[in-house]
């Protein structure tokens, strides 16, 4: 099954997308194809959350901090 999708885009994206498509002689279509597959594949781009809790020291609870405490 295919779904088709419509995106606008800027006239400088498009302008690189067509040239692009005709260099490599294949459809628009082909190449936003590939980047899809291409950006699914890769990494998630927030790497940075693998860190996440792995710091010490700190407050346990930002709470703690004066100016944020409701009490």
């Amino acid at each position: 099954m295919s779904i088709t999708v419509t995106i606008r885009l800027t006239s400088e994206l498009a302008n690189w997308l067509k040239a692009t498509a005709r260099a490599r002689g294949v459809s628009v279509s082909r190449i936003v194809r590939e980047q899809l597959e291409r950006a699914r594949a890769s990494k998630p781009a927030k790497a940075y959350m693998e860190l996440a809790g792995c710091v010490g020291g700190g407050p346990r609870d930002l709470s703690m901090r004066r100016g944020f405490s409701r009490k």
